[in-house]
């Protein structure tokens, strides 16, 4: 499986309440129940009228299937070439 950040433009979504953000992660996993084992959901950060999403999937195509199926949108899928994080600063 290949690593990919999903990008989504969602006005409001950095005012989402806990019921409405709790409400989303049930719809998002529903979707992927239904297409497991192509795609998984790692975690997603928001930030303001953004969601970023971390996902592993065979393809882009799945990911897709995924934004069908949940009818959460998709601005733009970037597929990840390297994770980089303080380690990486001595090799590791």
């Amino acid at each position: 499986m290949k690593k990919y950040v999903i990008e989504r433009d969602i006005p409001g979504a950095g005012d989402m309440t806990d019921a409405e953000a709790m409400a989303a992660a049930q719809n998002s996993n529903a979707a992927l129940a239904q297409l497991a084992p192509t795609v998984q959901w790692q975690q997603s950060h928001v930030a303001g009228d953004k969601i970023f999403c971390v996902y592993l999937a065979d393809d882009e195509a799945a990911i897709r299937k995924h934004s069908e199926i949940s009818g959460i949108p998709i601005t733009a899928i970037h597929p990840v070439d390297r994770v980089m994080d303080p380690a990486s600063a001595i090799g590791r």
